[in-house]
C-alpha cells in the first residue's frame, strides 16, 4: 500500500515531524513518499497514486495549508484516506474529522497502525506512543537543507541548519500556548543518543548550526546541558540556538555561561508583552521588570537574546504598543526582533486553557471552525484598529529592509514624537521570521 506523508510548514526548518513518521513507516516495512509543500510543489501524481496520506499540521500556519492540500486530494484522488496529525490536528479534530479528513492521530506509533489497518482491511486499535523506543528520524527522502532557513551571523554567508528535539511537552501552563490542552504540563525527554544522532546525520549533509525545536529547552536542564556539552566534545566548531522561558532564563542564570561556551549563539523567549497584567493572564511565570534582567544575564553570557511577542490580546492597553517599539530601541533590540513579531494577535483554539475557568470574557465573540480558533474583540476599538493597520503595512511591506519596517510600524503604533534608533548591529538569526 502506497503511503504519502505531507508536510506544510515548520518554522522554515527541515521537518522532524516528516522525518520521524517516515521513520515509524520504514521500521513497520512500507516505504512512503515525502512532500515538503514549504518547499515543493504540490505533487498530483504522488497525491493520485497514495492510499493513505497523513498531513503533519504541528502549527496554526500549516493546519491553514494542510487543509488546502486535503481539498486537492479530495479533487484528484477522492478514495484516499486522508489522515492528519500534529499537534493542530490534535486541537481541531472535531472540525477535521467532519470537514477534511478521515482520521487525526497524535503520534507515528498511530500513523503506523492506521496504515497496517487500511492495507488489511480492518479498524484501527488504539496504540501508546513509546518515545523512547522510537526509531531515529529517515532524512534520506527529505529536501536539501539549502531548501530550508539558514543561519545569519555577522561574518559569512548563511549556514545550514539542523533542527532537533531534545524533548517534547512543557511543563509549564501558560495559558496562550497550543501545547498546554495536548500535553498538560507534561514532557518527555528525547533519549540522549537519539538527539546526537540525528544532529550527526544532518551534520553529514552539511549542518553548522543546530535549532532546538523543543517547547522549551530548559524543561529539563540537566538533559539539555548534557547535550549540550557532548555537541561541544563532537563537534566544537557546532553552533546552536535553542527556546527558552524568561523564568528559566532566570531560574539557570548559572547555566548560561556555559551554555555560551558549548556553542549556544542566541536564545528565542516569549516576552509577550511588558503589562503585567497581560502577562498575569497568559500565566507567563514572568513579570516586566523580569524582562530586563534576563536580557543583561544573557547578554552577560556573551549569548543574544531574540525576543518574542503577542502584542494584541483582549488585556492590552492602548500604550502597551508604542512601549514595545522603545523597550527594543532602549535596549538594543531593533535588529533581534523581527517586525512580524510587533503585529501578532492572540489565537484561541479548541481547548486553550484561555477559556478555562469561569471568568467573565466580554471580549470574546464566537468560535470559527474555518478559522481553527474563537474569534474575539478588544474593547478599545483603536488596539483592534492598529492591529489591522499594521498587519496590512506588513504585508504590503513583505521583502523590505526590516529596519525600514519597524520604524512604519512604530510610527503607527507612537502616533507622536518617536524616538532615534540606536545603530544597526547584525544579531545572529535564521533567515525565517519565527512564525506559528
Amino acid at each position: 500500500m502506497q503511503v504519502l506523508v505531507v508536510s506544510c510548514y515548520e518554522l522554515g526548518r527541515q521537518p522532524l515531524a516528516l522525518a520521524s513518521s517516515l521513520a515509524a513507516l520504514e521500521k513497520a516495512g512500507f516505504q512512503p513518499a515525502a512532500l515538503d509543500v514549504s518547499v515543493e510543489k504540490l505533487d498530483p501524481q504522488a497525491l493520485q497514486r497514495a492510499r493513505l496520506i497523513a498531513i503533519s499540521v504541528p502549527m496554526h500556519t500549516a493546519l491553514r495549508l494542510g487543509v488546502r492540500v486535503a481539498g486537492r486530494v479530495r479533487e484528484l484522488n477522492p478514495e484516499a484516506h486522508i489522515a492528519f496529525f500534529g499537534l493542530y490536528a490534535t486541537l481541531n479534530a472535531q472540525h477535521l474529522l467532519e470537514r477534511h479528513g478521515d482520521a487525526v492521530i497524535e503520534s507515528p506509533e498511530a500513523l503506523v497502525e492506521l496504515a497496517r489497518a487500511l492495507d488489511e482491511g480492518r479498524a484501527p486499535q488504539p496504540v501508546v506512543s513509546r518515545p523512547r523506543e522510537a526509531p531515529l528520524p529517515s532524512r534520506a527522502a527529505l529536501p536539501a537543507l539549502e531548501r530550508y532557513a539558514g543561519l545569519e551571523v555577522c561574518d559569512g554567508g548563511p549556514r545550514l541548519v539542523a533542527s532537533v528535539e531534545a524533548s517534547r511537552g512543557c511543563k509549564h501552563l501558560c495559558r496562550h500556548c497550543p501545547v498546554v490542552p495536548v500535553y498538560r504540563g507534561k514532557f518527555v525527554a528525547v533519549p540522549r543518543e537519539m538527539v546526537l544522532a540525528d544532529v550527526e546525520q544532518q551534520v553529514s549533509r552539511g549542518a553548522e548550526h543546530v535549532s532546538f525545536v523543543d517547547p522549551d529547552f530548559l524543561n529539563g536542564p540537566t538533559h539539555a546541558l548534557k547535550i549540550a556539552r557532548e555537541l561541544n566534545a563532537r563537534w566544537p566548531a557546532l553552533t546552536f540556538d535553542a527556546t527558552i522561558k524568561i523564568e528559566h532564563l532566570l531560574q539557570h542564570r548559572e547555566l548560561l555561561p556555559e551554555l555560551a561556551k558549548c556553542g549556544l549563539l542566541f536564545i528565542t523567549s516569549a516576552v509577550e508583552s511588558l503589562n503585567d497584567r497581560v502577562l498575569g493572564a497568559l500565566s507567563k511565570g514572568h513579570t516586566a521588570a523580569d524582562v530586563p534582567v534576563a536580557l543583561q544575564l544573557v547578554r552577560d553570557a556573551g549569548i543574544e537574546l531574540r525576543p518574542t511577542l503577542l502584542p494584541y490580546t483582549p488585556w492590552t492597553a492602548p500604550g502597551d504598543l508604542p512601549a514595545l517599539f522603545e523597550f527594543a530601541i532602549d535596549h538594543d533590540l531593533v535588529d533581534a526582533i523581527d517586525p512580524v513579531q510587533y503585529t501578532l494577535r492572540l489565537l484561541i483554539p479548541p481547548g486553550s486553557a484561555i477559556l478555562d475557568g469561569d471568568e467573565p470574557r466580554p471580549w470574546l465573540r464566537s468560535f470559527a471552525p474555518e478559522a481553527f480558533g474563537w474569534s474575539w474583540e478588544h474593547e478599545d476599538p483603536r488596539v483592534d484598529a492598529l492591529w489591522r493597520e499594521s498587519a496590512a503595512l506588513l504585508q504590503a511591506r513583505a521583502g523590505a529592509d526590516a529596519r525600514e519596517t519597524f520604524t512604519a510600524l512604530y510610527q503607527l503604533a507612537a502616533r507622536g514624537p518617536r524616538r532615534a534608533l540606536p545603530a544597526r548591529r547584525k544579531a545572529p538569526r535564521l533567515t525565517e521570521p519565527w512564525f506559528c
